[in-house]
């Protein structure tokens, strides 16, 4: 396979859902990319077009039509008999490694920056009609210039309106809105701005706001902060199919006393994402209008997170 001789592999990066990523240089340009590859016999045999799995199908279809600065860029698709590689640019980490490796709470610069730059990106995706469906740390990716990029589209879809069924298994758990826990099948942009919330949350705490390890224990982490959710809080929510009116009874607290923030705005915007009703939560083309969002601007990470480079030198 021509192509990918290009490449020289450096490390791995990670595993994802179906494929192991490695850190790579392009020998004649020498810049680093990220490949992805995907085994594809143990596909086959499976219902997957040409033993292809029908979540790189996806993502590579939704990528080759999305192009913006903060959704990671896919350079290549290559295929050889067993394998198929698809290549990425390179970012140094992953928003959650980053949270683990750096020693204080977020700069209040730069959570507004990397908010900024994600509200972009979905408002762009929602725009295109395009939900991500599976925003969380592990799935966004950092450099050291303080750039902050969606990545793993493999859960993401395209949506018309009015919204049709969907399946709600989709989202891990921990940043899973309220209505697919709820088992609603019907869902739009809504579930990513929650998510979006969440993560705005472990970026100030440094750990899952929600951690649930059970769907009912995820209602019921929501719950806790939020209160349980009633007809007068959330219109509508005793129709949903997993909704139980022996709910056990939690009044809302302070948002404020879970999470320490930096100021009064910060809060405010955070609000208008962890709401119970979908309809109410803002869009992301409206969280750009906030206040909190129009003094952003590019702010360096915390250094000492990223590990050192030690596949510089090969």
């Amino acid at each position: 396979m021509d192509k990918l001789d290009r490449f020289i592999k450096l490390a791995k990066a990670g595993e994802g859902t179906y494929g192991v990523v490695y850190k790579a240089k392009n020998k004649i340009t020498g810049k680093n990319v990220a490949l992805k590859k995907i085994k594809l016999e143990k596909f086959y045999n499976k219902g997957d077009s040409e033993g292809v799995p029908a979540t790189a199908i996806r993502e590579i279809a939704l990528l080759k039509g999305l192009r913006h600065s903060s959704i990671i860029e896919l350079l290549d698709v290559m295929q050889s008999t067993d394998k198929l590689y698809l290549v990425f640019e390179y970012l140094d980490l992953d928003l959650k490694r980053y949270l683990d490796n750096s020693k204080h709470q977020m700069e209040k610069e730069l959570l507004r920056s990397y908010m900024k730059q994600l509200t972009e990106a979905l408002a762009y995706m929602h725009s295109h009609r395009i939900l991500h469906r599976d925003l969380k740390p592990q799935n966004l990716l950092v450099d050291k210039e303080g750039h902050i990029k969606l990545a793993d589209f493999g859960l993401s879809r395209s949506f018309s309106l009015p919204t049709r069924t969907y399946t709600h298994e989709v989202v891990t758990m921990w940043y899973r809105a309220p209505e697919l826990l709820l088992g609603s099948k019907l869902y739009c942009t809504g579930i990513d701005i929650w998510s979006l919330g969440c993560i705005m949350a472990e970026m100030l705490i440094k750990r899952a706001i929600f951690p649930g390890d059970s769907e009912i224990d995820q209602l019921y982490k929501i719950f806790k902060v939020m209160g349980t959710p009633t007809e007068d809080t959330w219109e509508g929510v005793s129709q949903f199919p997993d909704y139980k009116p022996s709910f056990p009874i939690w009044h809302p607290i302070q948002l404020r006393d879970v999470i320490n923030f930096h100021n009064q705005e910060e809060e405010d915007f955070i609000k208008t994402m962890l709401m119970y009703d979908p309809s109410k939560r803002k869009t992301a083309k409206e969280l750009l209008k906030s206040n909190y969002l129009k003094t952003a601007k590019l702010t360096a990470p915390e250094m000492e997170a990223f590990p050192r480079d030690e596949t510089e030198s090969e």
